[in-house]
């Protein structure tokens, strides 16, 4: 206490409180950009998820017969199709087609061999595989 009767904090009781005020902003600092990072990839990849959708939705759009003849053009599901985007185009969309063997009636387990006429796997992924999506479609 002062010699006019006034208590406060004293330097030294200011100096540790403000020390360990920074010891403990610094770790939640870090998790803060941390988490903003973590948003603004989550962004990203949701617009490229999106982007990919939007290929996916305009192929089973199409009428079953030219996806089917497109599949017999390829000639496996490791072929590119013409649904991909032109050579160079920016998050570029490649796009497979293939019959696909739903009922496995050849019983060798492999989904592109015995094929069903009336059944097709779709894929849609961008180019360097870091997004994609796959789904059936049928007559």
């Amino acid at each position: 206490m002062s010699a006019y009767g006034q208590g406060g904090f004293s330097y030294v009781e200011v100096l540790v409180a403000a020390a360990l005020l920074a010891l403990l902003l610094l770790p939640a600092a870090d998790a803060l950009r941390n988490g903003l990072e973590a948003g603004r990839l989550a962004s990203s990849r949701a617009v490229l998820h999106h982007h990919v959708l939007g290929r996916l939705e305009e192929v089973l759009a199409e009428p079953f017969d030219r996806l089917d003849a497109e599949a017999l053009a390829a000639g496996g599901p490791g072929t590119l199709t013409a649904y991909s985007d032109a050579l160079g185009a920016t998050d570029r969309r490649l796009v497979y087609l293939a019959r696909y063997d739903g009922d496995d009636a050849d019983a060798d387990g492999d989904p592109f061999t015995g094929v069903d006429a009336d059944l097709l796997w779709v894929r849609v992924e961008l180019e360097g595989g870091s997004v994609g999506l796959q789904t059936l479609t049928v007559r």
